[in-house]
């Protein structure tokens, strides 16, 4: 048997999009910049797009703009936002626990001149909203937090923090590109000014993806060229991935409640699982603030290393949520946020569902789990440990 569960990192693509985005690839090849009858054929299935998208977070179709993904999302905000408003301040804020396409221009900003706040969180994953109050300045311009984590699914209190920016100069950037289809994004309601989605992370194709940048926000766009997004995004689009995008988030949007109760379901049977087979495990994250399809664990018996490769030779396919350098995986920067030094940083592997996924293929994985387990014990046993 073969077993995906690293949905964290890609989801495959939905039938009905490729559907629709093989017909776009058949019938709909012009350049929407051209103004002929086929460039326009193609500009509206872009301006459809649009609305179909705006309308999935309650923005204004004027409001979304069209990238590569969510790499460049959160670069073109958060470089955006330093370079237009350091006029008002050099200080920007994020937490330690940010994908590195987020962490890394913060890092890059730094050597730019700019002060960036790292923010810590608790053993939990969260971020103390009071840290965040303590840590601003007259002279923030900007502040970056992710929505849910990618690594152990710790959702942020974004409304909250949303409403304390109300009244501050600072611009609120979101990365929720874990968050949807799992939870539900009114960028009105989190009072957010800019967030960042990508398609292959709701069942959409990959090499597309957004950005919501709410009307007025004072942004610097750097890719130049053509007059592209009204002029914030040049490069000619690329239409049937865009369709794809749309038709893939009103979907998850439109099956969000069914598929989390699914996902609920699923963790709940893995976890269970686990435990009916004696395996020792403990869960990272906050149990209770957690996205539905994420399970963060730590296994005390095995170094992550000898367990995802032994994982991968069984047909079961998940990830630390680690970089690997040199042929050896670093702890996760997430998890020594959260523990420190503790040996848990390189022993605990993500485990990420989807929604058709079956109890069969859970019970697949626990029983490959039980095997790495009773091998390390023997093993112990036989060193007399």
């Amino acid at each position: 048997m073969q077993v995906y569960a690293d949905y964290s990192a890609t989801t495959p693509v939905s039938p009905h999009v490729l559907e629709e985005m093989t017909a776009v690839y058949e019938t709909t090849f012009g350049n929407p910049s051209s103004i002929h009858q086929t460039g326009r054929n193609a500009r509206q299935i872009i301006d459809q797009s649009r609305r179909e998208i705006a309308g999935a977070i309650h923005a204004q179709p004027k409001e979304i703009i069209f990238t590569s993904g969510a790499t460049e999302s959160n670069n073109t905000a958060i470089k955006g936002a330093a370079y237009k408003n350091k006029h008002l301040g050099h200080h920007l804020i994020t937490t330690q626990i940010e994908h590195h396409s987020v962490l890394h221009v913060f890092e890059y900003l730094e050597k730019q001149g700019f002060e960036v706040t790292y923010l810590p969180v608790s053993r939990e994953g969260l971020l103390n909203i009071d840290d965040l109050k303590e840590a601003l300045r007259e002279d923030t311009i900007l502040v970056s937090v992710m929505f849910g984590n990618n690594e152990v699914g710790t959702i942020q209190p974004v409304d909250d923090i949303g409403a304390l920016l109300s009244d501050h100069q600072a611009l609120f950037h979101v990365d929720a590109v874990q968050t949807a289809g799992h939870l539900p994004l009114d960028v009105n309601e989190l009072n957010v000014d800019m967030m960042s989605l990508t398609a292959h992370k709701f069942y959409g194709p990959k090499g597309v993806g957004l950005l919501y940048i709410k009307e007025g926000t004072p942004l610097e766009y750097s890719q130049l060229g053509g007059s592209q997004e009204t002029k914030r995004r040049a490069g000619t689009e690329n239409v049937p991935l865009i369709k794809g995008m749309a038709r893939a988030l009103t979907e998850v949007v439109s099956q969000l409640d069914d598929h989390n109760i699914r996902l609920m379901q699923l963790k709940e049977y893995f976890l269970n699982g686990l435990q009916q087979r004696s395996i020792p495990f403990e869960v990272n994250g906050d149990k209770n603030m957690q996205l539905a399809h994420i399970t963060n664990l730590y296994f005390p018996f095995s170094d992550v290393e000898i367990m995802l490769t032994l994982l991968d030779m069984a047909g079961v396919y998940v990830s630390s949520g680690s970089a690997c350098t040199a042929g050896s995986i670093e702890p996760s920067h997430v998890l020594s946020a959260m523990f420190g030094d503790d040996p848990r940083t390189k022993r605990s592997i993500r485990f990420s569902f989807g929604h058709e996924m079956t109890e069969d293929q859970l019970d697949y994985i626990a029983d490959q789990l039980l095997k790495i387990y009773e091998m390390n014990r023997e093993r112990s046993e036989f060193n007399g440990k």
